[in-house]
């Protein structure tokens, strides 16, 4: 793949899509972007989405949701090549995964469930990991291009188990990121200085690679955006979703979800979700 002419089609330029756009030009590789919302300054911006996968041996959709992503997909469908890998990135329901693998492997076209973790940070870093569904062993196809992209490419199962995988860890996100806020919380009303409450966090055993990430927002109360509520916020709708097709309940992921649902009501949604700490400091701003 690093060799090959043919482009490489990013279909959605939010945080993460646009950052792999940039870093795959800046290897050399043929660029195709295309966005909902324009934006000519893309490598390889193109206005349309066909225009953007005309022949593209790989698509990576990295849309917002499933309804928004299956619309794309059966706009561009009769428009891609016959040995083009569609890649599903965004996280989305297991079953809408696999309708559209479904939809994708019905016209003899690749397919694979790659939704990841890594933020903006990460992303800009090419230390992205991709969680992988993959029902025929396409991945090999385009592995060597998404080794440019991250430091982690992780065999999960058939398609729809990178989905659910990518949301059983959403949720852990959001829930640990919430007891670290109301810690934080805690110890400030307190009486504990910020710089005292990470001291000792940094040397007690609830430390975490998320605490580090989101400990500048905390003190500098930064809310410009590597993971928003939004997106968040319907993670967990559908982490709930799928615990229901499963027979399983998850009382702590519906409480949290609401008090998400909370911020989205507030105007947060386009925060970072370390603005969740607004919920419950009233000095945060």
């Amino acid at each position: 793949m690093a060799h090959s002419e043919r482009p490489v089609a990013i279909l959605g330029l939010g945080i993460i899509g646009s950052i792999w756009a940039r870093n795959l030009a800046a290897d050399g590789i043929t660029v195709r972007s295309w966005n909902r919302s324009p934006k000519p300054d893309a490598p390889g911006w193109c206005a349309d989405a066909v225009e953007a996968v005309r022949g593209a041996q790989v698509v990576a959709l990295v849309l917002s949701d499933g309804p928004v992503t299956s619309d794309i997909l059966q706009r561009i469908l009769p428009h891609l090549e016959p040995d083009a890998v569609v890649v599903q990135h965004a996280t989305i329901g297991v079953d809408e995964t696999r309708a559209l693998g479904k939809a994708v492997q019905q016209r003899g076209l690749a397919y694979l469930d790659m939704p990841f973790t890594g933020s903006k940070p990460a992303a800009e870093a090419r230390e992205t990991v991709y969680f992988i569904g993959d029902d025929n062993g396409s991945f090999a196809r385009v592995e060597q291009l998404y080794t440019r992209l991250s430091r982690a490419r992780l065999a999960i199962g058939p398609v729809g188990s990178a989905a659910a995988i990518k949301l059983a860890m959403n949720l852990t996100i959001a829930a640990s990121y919430q007891a670290m806020a109301e810690s934080f919380t805690l110890a400030k009303a307190a009486g504990i200085s910020p710089e005292t409450y990470w001291q000792v966090l940094d040397l007690n055993i609830a430390r975490s690679g998320l605490a580090d990430l989101k400990r500048p927002k905390l003190d500098q109360q930064d809310w410009s955006p590597q993971f928003s509520i939004k997106h968040l916020h319907k993670d967990l709708s559908l982490a709930m979703q799928l615990a229901h097709s499963v027979n399983r309940q998850l009382p702590q992921t519906e409480r949290l979800s609401a008090s998400y649902a909370e911020r989205l009501a507030a105007g947060d949604g386009d925060l970072d979700f370390a603005a969740m700490l607004r919920l419950i400091d009233p000095e945060a701003q």
